[in-house]
This record gives C-alpha cells, structure tokens and sequence, in this order.
C-alpha cells in the first residue's frame, strides 16, 4: 500500500473515530521509516555517517524517540529542543547542537553531556576556550562555515549568502587566515558544519557548500600535517515538492550530485553528520480541519476552517513561497463530488489576510466537509502560532495494515484551555492590583 492510500484510508478512519474535533495531524509512520531506509541505504557510499533529524522540523518528543530506534539522532538548536530530545532519551553523542545564539549555559550542558556542538562564530569559539579548559572535551566540536555560494529561490531559508547571520563566511577579507588559525590553536577542534540552505535550494547549490568545506578542510588538515578534521557536518535542506504526490529531489540524486561535484567524499577519510528534517517528515504527515461555516463575499465562496496562521504561518504569510496542496472530503472522508469551484480556505484567525488559499478550485464545501493539508509532516503542527490563543492540535500517529485496518497511537493531545490560561500568565492573576 503506497502513502496516497494509507493517507486516504487514515482519513477515512479518523473522520469515523471523531479525531478530527475540530483539526488534527498525522503521521504515517511508515512513510517515516521508508524515508529512514532511503536515507540511510543512499549515503552508504559514504561510509560513516550519523544521521540526524533537524528538530525543529516536528519536535514531538514520541515522534522523535521514534526516530532514535531506527538510528536517527537529533540536531536541536535552543534549550527546549534539547530538553525535549533528551527526554526522549537522545542525548551525549547522539546530539548535535547549532544555533547563533548559544548561551554559556547552553555550551556548558552540551560539554558536560559530551553533545556535539557546532560554534558559530569567533566570539562562541572564545567562549569555549573558557568552558573547555586544558582537559580534552568529550564533545565533537566544530565550527559552522558560510561559504557564501549564493541563494536559492527563497531568500528566508537560504543561509549561504552573502551576508546570512549564520555561521562564519569564508570568503570575507581575511577570515580564511583566520579559520586556519583558529583549529591550529585549538587540536580539540575536529569537525566543520556546513547548511546551504533548505526549501528552494537545489541539491547542486548544497554540493557547492559541501565541496567548499571540504577544500577548507584538507588546507586544515595540510597545515596542521595530520587529519585534525576527522568529520564534516553537511547539514540537512533537502528540498520537497510540494506541487504533488511525488516527493521531488530523493536522497540517492543528491548522494550522486555530492560525487559528482567532490568525489573524495567517499574515499573513507572523513566521517559525516546530516541534519535532514522536511524531506524526512513533510511528505508522512497532513493536517484536517472541519469545515465551520461557508459565505459568499463579493462573489467568491468562503469557507471557515480551524486551520490558519497558528498551524501554517508560513503558507498564510508566504503563499507564494509556501503553497499547500488541499484536498476536500466530506464528513465522512470520502472525496467531495462535483465541479471545481474557485474559493478561499479561511483559516480562525483575527487577520484578513488568514487563508490557507485564495481561489483554490475544489468541490463546493459545505458546513461539517472536511479540508486535508498535504504534505504538513514538517513545519506546520509542531511549530505553533499563538495568535489569539488557540490551542495547539492534536497529533496521531498511524499505521495502516495490509487488510487496510487502520491504527492511531497519540502523539500528542489537545492542548486544553487549562494549559492555555497557564501559558497567559493564569497563577499571576493578583500580580497587577488596580488600586
């Protein structure tokens, strides 16, 4: 059974189960273990290879633990990514930390759990000095390269521009001296973190970044007359296509575009660590909302969801960037009938501009249809939006037998209006007195 039909029959299941009040995500988690077994079985040739998931792309903590027993570590970026991945029981080595803007605190934690840990800039290479001391550190420590080989087709998510606010840029007027100078003063320096981008780069972009590591390495490990760079972090960034069912560029094409561009990559001499996120997870995950109400405004049908900004910010705020296949299903899950007909899908939210779609031909919705977002396993329901307050969906998990019964196991639960009061400041009700 593909994922299209998986996906069909999950829908089908959660609409008769009534898990869908009023939105909900899914995982198709062996959509999820199949992209595991591509990833892995692609970068083979490599060698060693430690392969991570990119946290921020759906941190749910049983979704990642998950992820660990089919031999996915995580890269986290801030103290909550890091505590979630530790709770589900990914920590040390099995960490790699990168961020901007890593406190001493952070640093400290990472180096006392032996966490991996990619320094950003001179100034946190300096504040390791401290923390390190004279003792060999446990941790993997390296430093994030800009190699400033240009953008790809959306600016927000390319990180080796010019003048990106990530990592250190090579090619900057004397920064080159510096790099070499910096890992012959440090030996317990041994690895370099390269991240081209994610959506919207193409795979011969991240084999520019890769290939501009790589040289920088071997002038290292020349200079230094031994292999001090023992690993090369490639970051993650594939692209996904989000225009159909097919996933677009595959893990094995961008093994053989990263040969293709540096074929030394695969002589043995350096183990790597990848960070991928969306191509792991968007095509395996979908988010449903009822339909609450419909109208008609100067002409154009409306329909009122539960799905807006605070699941989808980036389609709401970005549509060209960041468009979203719909699909409409009446109340039991089953294909609406009838024409096309242009409409907007409204999301909840106190802004005009909230639309999943703008004139989006579908079957006419009706009160109580339901509206399926592709392609939302990454990004969308575990990265949420807190604009008036609404609570965080639930999100299951499922499998689908080979006689077509379908399983959900709970990732995680409806945030309750309890939890919401809480997060609004609820046990500091008599802080402010008027008088």
């Amino acid at each position: 059974m593909n994922r299209t039909e998986r996906k069909l029959r999950a829908l089908s299941a959660a609409a008769e189960q009534n898990l869908v009040d009023p939105m909900a995500g899914f995982v198709d988690l062996a959509g999820v273990r199949e992209a595991v077994e591509d990833l892995t079985k692609a970068f083979a040739p490599l060698g060693r290879v430690q392969h991570t998931v990119a946290a921020k792309a759906c941190g749910l903590a049983p979704l990642l633990r998950f992820l660990g027993d089919l031999g996915v570590d995580a890269e986290v970026a801030s103290p909550g990514e890091t505590a979630v991945a530790e709770a589900a029981g990914l920590r040390g080595a099995r960490l790699v930390l990168d961020s901007p803007a890593k406190t001493t605190a952070e640093l400290a934690h990472a180096l006392a759990e032996g966490t991996a840990v990619n320094a950003d800039n001179f100034q946190e290479l300096a504040r390791l000095d401290r923390l390190v001391g004279a003792a060999p550190p446990r941790s993997v420590l390296g430093l994030r390269i800009n190699p400033q080989v240009g953008a790809g087709r959306i600016g927000d998510t390319s990180t080796a521009t010019a003048a990106s606010k990530f990592g250190i840029p090579l090619r900057d007027n004397g920064n080159r001296a510096l790099l070499l100078e910096s890992f012959a003063r440090r030996p317990w320096l041994t690895r370099l973190h390269v991240h081209v981008g994610s959506q919207g780069c193409p795979p011969e972009l991240m084999a520019e970044g890769v290939a501009a590591v790589h040289e920088l390495a071997e002038e290292i490990n020349t200079e230094a007359g031994y292999r001090q760079v023992t690993s090369l972090d490639l970051g993650g960034g594939l692209p996904v296509n989000f225009a159909s069912e097919d996933p677009g560029p595959t893990y094995a094409g961008y093994v053989a575009t990263l040969l293709a561009r540096v074929p030394a990559l695969a002589d043995g001499r350096y183990g790597f660590v990848t960070e991928f996120g969306r191509s792991l997870l968007a095509k395996n995950g979908f988010l449903v909302s009822t339909v609450e109400y419909t109208k008609v405004a100067g002409g154009r049908p409306i329909a009122v969801t539960h799905a807006g900004a605070q699941v989808a910010a980036r389609t709401v705020l970005q549509p060209e960037h960041w468009p979203l296949r719909l699909g409409a299903f009446d109340a039991t899950g089953t294909p609406k009938p009838g024409p096309d007909v242009p409409q907007d899908i409204a999301g909840p939210l106190c802004f005009a501009g909230d639309l999943l779609a703008r004139e989006r031909p579908l079957p006419l919705l009706e009160p109580g249809d339901l509206v399926l977002a592709h392609d939302t396993g990454a990004y969308y329901f575990g990265a949420h939006y807190a604009y008036n307050t609404l609570p965080r969906p639930a999100v299951h998990g499922f499998t689908v037998s080979s006689r077509g019964h379908v399983e959900f196991t709970p990732i995680r639960r409806a945030q309750s209006l309890a939890e919401l009061v809480a997060d609004a400041g609820g046990e500091f009700l008599g802080a402010l007195p008027a008088a």
